[in-house]
C-alpha cells in the first residue's frame, strides 16, 4: 500500500489535526437557530428593523400576580368604546374575562424569546430546559442517556476532567519512527497495520497528578479499535475512569464535537483539555487549550499545566476560574 493510501486509512481511524495548519482548527461560528430570535448578527439598523418585523412574537401574558390562559382569537386593535368597558372582553378579545382578584391591576405583556429566554437547537452548557419539538413531522429531542455512568461515591465532589488523546497526550503515525513508545496493530479494511505511537513529554507525570485530583475521562474522536489499545498501554494504572470514542461525539459541520452536556455531569464541574478548538466548540468556556504536539521532545506544556489543574481542582464553578486563568496567561 502506497503512502497516500495509508494516510487516508489512518485518517479514517485516528482524528488528528493537520501538521503546520492551524487554520483548520479554529472554531467556526455557531449555526443559526430555528426559533423566533432577534438577529444578533446584524449590525445594520435597517436589517435589525426588518428582522424584527418578520418575527412571530411569542407572548407571555401576566397580570402582575395572576396567570391567564391564552385563548385563540383575533386581536382587537381598536380602542375601547363607551359601550365596552376596558376590563370587559368583547368577542374578539385574546384574554378571558378578568377575574375578580385581578380587577384594578395593570396587564403586563411580556415577550419570551431574547427577553426571558434564549433557545437553540444545538446543545449548550447550563441549559435550564430541554424541550422536544415537532418540526415537519419529526420530533427533535435529545438523547436522554448520559455518556458516563452514574458517579461513584469515591468520585463525588471531584471535577470531571475530559482529556483528549491525539496531539494532546500522544502522536501516532503509520511509518516507523525512532523511539516510538508503543506499536499498536490495527485492522483496517481487512488488513492489519502497525501504528507507531509516541508519548508527549511528561504525559506520565501529568496523568498521575490529575488522576489524584479529578474524575478523569478519556474522550477522543478516534475509533475505539485504535484508541482503546493505546489507552491500555498509556494508562496501565487505570487513571481514566471512562473512555469515550468517536461514536460518542456529535457530528456537526464535518467535525466531531465533544458535547460536554451529554456526559451526565454538572457542566460547572467539567473541564476539557484538547488541542483542537473544534472539539469543544459547544463548550469553549470549559476548555483548557493546549498546543498540538507531534514530535518535539523538548515540549514541557503538560508539566506546566500541572500547577494550574491543582488550583482548579477545588473550585465550585470552573468557568469563572478558567476565565481568570486564561486572563493571567494572556497577560504573561
Amino acid at each position: 500500500m502506497n503512502k497516500s493510501s495509508k494516510e487516508l486509512d489512518l485518517s479514517s481511524v485516528i482524528t488528528q489535526v493537520p501538521h503546520d495548519d492551524d487554520n483548520n482548527n479554529r472554531a467556526t461560528s455557531l449555526p443559526t437557530t430555528i426559533v423566533t430570535n432577534a438577529n444578533s448578527g446584524a449590525t445594520n439598523s435597517t436589517k435589525k428593523r426588518s428582522s424584527r418585523k418578520q418575527r412571530i412574537i411569542s407572548l407571555l401574558l401576566c397580570c402582575l400576580g395572576g396567570s391567564c390562559r391564552h385563548r385563540p382569537a383575533r386581536a382587537n386593535y381598536s380602542s375601547s368604546s363607551a359601550d365596552t368597558p376596558a376590563d370587559e372582553p368583547n368577542e374578539k378579545s385574546l384574554l378571558p374575562i378578568l377575574r375578580d382578584n385581578l380587577r384594578g391591576k395593570i396587564c403586563l405583556v411580556i415577550d419570551l424569546d431574547e427577553t426571558l429566554v434564549h433557545s437553540v437547537f444545538r446543545p449548550v452548557p447550563n441549559a435550564d430546559f430541554i424541550v422536544p419539538v415537532e418540526i415537519d413531522g419529526q420530533v427533535h429531542q435529545p438523547n436522554e442517556k448520559s455518556l458516563l455512568p452514574i458517579l461513584r461515591d469515591s468520585l463525588r465532589g471531584k471535577i470531571c476532567l475530559v482529556i483528549d488523546l491525539d496531539e494532546t497526550l500522544v502522536h501516532s503515525v503509520f511509518r516507523p519512527v525512532p523511539n516510538a513508545d508503543f506499536i499498536v496493530p490495527v485492522e483496517i479494511d481487512g488488513q492489519v497495520h502497525q501504528i507507531y505511537v509516541t508519548k508527549r513529554p511528561y504525559v506520565d507525570e501529568f496523568l498521575r497528578r490529575v488522576g489524584e485530583l479529578y474524575e478523569c475521562v478519556l474522550f477522543t474522536a478516534s475509533l475505539a479499535k485504535y484508541a482503546d489499545p493505546v489507552a491500555d498501554l498509556l494508562d496501565p494504572n487505570r487513571i481514566f475512569h471512562s473512555r469515550l470514542f468517536r461514536e460518542s461525539c456529535t457530528y456537526y459541520n464535518g467535525n466531531y464535537i465533544k458535547d460536554l452536556s451529554r456526559l451526565g455531569r454538572d457542566i460547572r464541574k467539567v473541564i476539557i483539555i484538547d488541542n483542537s478548538p473544534l472539539s469543544y466548540l459547544f463548550h469553549q468556556d470549559n476548555a483548557v487549550p493546549v498546543t498540538s504536539w507531534f514530535d518535539d521532545m523538548r515540549d514541557t506544556e503538560l508539566l506546566s499545566l500541572i500547577p494550574i489543574f491543582e488550583r482548579l481542582a477545588t473550585v465550585d464553578d470552573v468557568v469563572p476560574a478558567l476565565q481568570d486563568i486564561h486572563h493571567r496567561r494572556a497577560v504573561v
